[in-house]
């Protein structure tokens, strides 16, 4: 259901298998391998999350463990498998509220023009492949689009009369994200060695159609894995002085909480993020509220 239904990520996937199978492992101890899954109670749900907590676990794990818990209880009776959901008399654990940290415009522009330097020298010591690398930075951060989204661009994506990239989000859901004239311009500094490395691999039938964002040594389909784009995000990061928690979500939060911050209508930026709740592209507006409470206790006189 998750794969063909909801079209869910395979991460998403090997995560509730894996949250599931424990819970499973949990009532063949407690209830018996034999038992059946009728006798499952909300109290034994409970009882499983407070061993979670015994063992180490914070209660934002314990919080993933309960959401596919109910996701499975939710599908046995859709299936008329159980009679009722004992998950949903569960409550989810209260969860402290963590704002993402998230870098200032001075901190960003000064890594991307940095970058842009480095990327024309063909000379950066945290970048393998400068020139592609810069271009990640630049769609990430210029597109405000998910290190899944990126690594799924095709060149067939690429709409070059409209300034716009197709992109597939969460659930296969479409979009198309503008393209900004810094990203449009690091892209078209970066496929001509695109296409140099892919025909010196002997793969010049991906030139025009296969994925943008490619491996470095053009194996195996040649598409950058999500993976890979963390650890190139975090190793420039780190080169050029930001904090160690810089990841490419960290782009994402900064390309919407900088817009914010210069007029941009918060359901506009709900539209270019992909949310489907207004709710959640609203976390940026406690960001910037932050950033406000420190501004007017530096500068007024009535908060020194």
């Amino acid at each position: 259901m998750l794969q063909n239904e909801r079209y869910a990520s395979e991460h998403t996937v090997r995560a509730y298998r894996r949250e599931v199978g424990n819970f499973v492992a949990y009532l063949g101890e407690t209830l018996g391998e034999d038992a059946s899954i009728a006798t499952v109670e909300h109290l034994h749900i409970r009882a499983y999350l407070g061993s979670l907590y015994e063992r180490g676990l914070t209660k934002a794990s314990a919080a993933r463990a309960l959401a596919a818990i109910r996701s499975w209880f939710k599908w046995l009776a859709k299936e008329h498998k159980l009679a009722q959901n004992p998950a949903a008399l569960v409550s989810t654990p209260r969860l402290p509220k963590h704002l993402p940290r998230v870098p200032s415009m001075e901190e960003v522009n000064s890594l991307l023009n940095s970058m842009e330097g480095a990327a024309t020298d063909a000379k950066d010591e945290a970048a393998a492949w400068p020139g592609r690398d810069r271009m990640i930075f630049e769609l990430l951060y210029g597109c405000g689009i998910r290190n899944s989204e990126l690594v799924g661009i095709d060149m067939a994506d690429i709409q070059w009369k409209n300034d716009a990239i197709l992109v597939r989000g969460k659930g296969r859901k479409q979009r198309y994200v503008p393209l900004g004239d810094e990203a449009a311009m690091a892209m078209r500094a970066y496929l001509p060695l695109r296409e140099a490395r892919l025909r010196a691999a002997g793969k010049a039938g991906l030139v025009a159609q296969g994925p943008l964002v490619t491996n470095l040594r053009m194996r195996g389909t040649v598409r950058l894995t999500t993976r890979s784009v963390g650890r190139i995000v975090k190793r420039i990061a780190l080169s050029r002085g930001l904090a160690a928690d810089v990841h490419p979500h960290t782009l994402r939060h900064a390309f919407g909480t900088h817009m914010l911050e210069e007029g941009a209508d918060l359901r506009a930026i709900q539209e270019m993020l992909g949310h489907e709740r207004l709710s959640t592209t609203q976390r940026y507006t406690h960001l910037t509220a932050g950033q406000v409470q420190r501004v007017y206790d530096e500068t007024h006189p009535r908060a020194k």
